[in-house]
């Protein structure tokens, strides 16, 4: 990464998650140079909605960055939905060069339904707020899109919702949702692509 020494990332939690699912993949990017945020989205369980999330989200970003510096983001589950509304509805793709999302349930999850929180709601299939992503992703357009994802998800239902059609989509056969942050192979893959 010598190259892109100080290049701001900024790693976005899941669901019920913190900051510290990222603390493999947080170590090897300073390493190499990398400028980390790693936010943390309040509530974690999303009660007041994926919106608030991606509001608090564009918060921390500007205040550790700077209104317009450029930035690469990579998002595990969640993370890439709240991720996706700051980039498409809050402006963020204008500074944003770089999107990872790992496990994230782009076209929702079945598993939403077992929980009862706005935000759970938000990622239920076909629901408002997944419609609204769908309808803003031209937004995307100059940002590099990558979508992980492993066949063997039980979180993401099915484990297809975590293709995405603008993106290039990887797929790691990892035994478990969570482990996508730790697995050798998607770490480097991401890290490879993250600094070139």
């Amino acid at each position: 990464m010598s190259a892109e020494a100080g290049i701001r990332v900024v790693l976005v939690h899941g669901f019920l998650d913190t900051g510290w699912v990222f603390r493999r993949m947080k170590l090897r990017l300073e390493r190499q140079g990398a400028v980390c945020l790693v936010p943390r989205l309040r509530p974690n369980d999303g009660r007041g909605g994926l919106v608030t999330l991606a509001e608090n989200l564009k918060r921390d970003i500007d205040e550790a960055f700077g209104p317009s510096a450029k930035i690469r983001i990579i998002a595990f589950s969640m993370g890439g939905l709240v991720s996706r509304h700051y980039l498409q509805l809050l402006g963020g793709a204008a500074r944003c060069e770089k999107l990872f999302t790992i496990s994230s349930p782009h076209h929702g999850t079945a598993t939403a339904r077992l929980y009862p929180s706005k935000g759970a709601r938000d990622m239920r299939p076909g629901s408002a707020f997944l419609r609204r992503l769908r309808a803003t992703e031209g937004t995307l357009r100059g940002v590099q899109l990558v979508s992980y994802r492993t066949p063997l998800d039980l979180m993401i239902l099915p484990a297809t919702s975590s293709e995405w059609a603008p993106a290039l989509n990887l797929d790691f056969p990892v035994l478990l949702h969570p482990l996508m942050l730790s697995d050798r192979d998607v770490l480097s893959d991401v890290e490879r692509r993250l600094t070139r």
